[in-house]
């Protein structure tokens, strides 16, 4: 990828599909001292960082695919009790500028910049994060043992604070959907990316198709204000397709 001219600042822009959801389009930004540019939607998706002298953001390890030589690169690990018992990303890397960097997720899928203000609390999929500016903070805090047991995220989710912007990674196109005040949405559970909005897990349908599966049947239910994110593509169920596919050994 050449390089690209320095962008202005954008707003997010969204395309209607049916439903009232929307799939993210706007791939161009900037934010303090770095420049972003996302190229290859929705299923290819890579992220282009420019970096002025001496401005540094944070990425997930092994996201990287290239980089200026200008770059400094420098990997952390971040130990901590929580992180040993939620299976929280114990290491980061923080790239300072100059200088242009590339990431992409690890497997096909979308990125969108998830713009924070400092106010409005966000969280997010296990798998989410790909990268974020220097003053957006991940913690990790329990959502209750009901929903740990059905949400498919664990006892523990990741949280967003900080004022800055989040690049968040999926599985597949990422699509949005903007909640009015009081209005629902179901979201199977395989498919969350992030949000803003309240949500409980439950248990829909029932008989014997679900009682086959562990997951069959589980969702969020999502009650607004607020945003949700979701993925095209259930992990899971890709892991089991591909498995079903794959020949034996035996």
């Amino acid at each position: 990828m050449s390089h690209y001219e320095q962008p202005h600042a954008v707003g997010p822009q969204h395309h209607p599909h049916a439903g009232g959801a929307a799939t993210v389009t706007d791939t161009v930004g900037s934010f303090e001292g770095l420049h972003f540019k996302i190229d290859h939607r929705d299923s290819n998706s890579v992220l282009a960082v420019r970096l002025q002298p001496g401005y540094s953001f944070k990425g997930k390890p092994g996201a990287m695919i290239a980089m200026d030589p200008s770059v400094t690169l420098k990997g952390k690990l971040k130990l901590s009790f929580k992180k040993l018992i939620t299976g929280g990303e114990m290491a980061e890397s923080t790239f300072t500028g100059p200088g242009e960097v590339l990431l992409a997720p690890e497997v096909w899928g979308d990125i969108i910049p998830l713009h924070l203000d400092g106010c409005t609390p966000w969280m997010m999929g296990k798998d989410a994060f790909l990268a974020c500016t220097p003053e957006v903070q991940r913690t990790t805090k329990s959502q209750g043992f009901g929903k740990a047991l059905f949400s498919g995220e664990g006892l523990f989710v990741a949280h967003l604070q900080g004022q800055g912007i989040a690049f968040i990674q999926s599985l597949g196109a990422i699509i949005k959907r903007e909640l009015r005040q009081g209005e629902e949405w179901i979201v199977d559970n395989g498919h969350l990316v992030a949000w803003s909005a309240g949500y409980k897990v439950e248990r829909v349908g029932g008989g014997m198709l679900s009682s086959m599966h562990s997951g069959e049947g589980l969702v969020c239910r999502f009650t607004g204000p607020g945003t949700v994110y979701i993925q095209s593509r259930n992990p899971e169920v890709l892991g089991e397709y591909i498995a079903a596919k794959t020949p034996s050994s035996g």
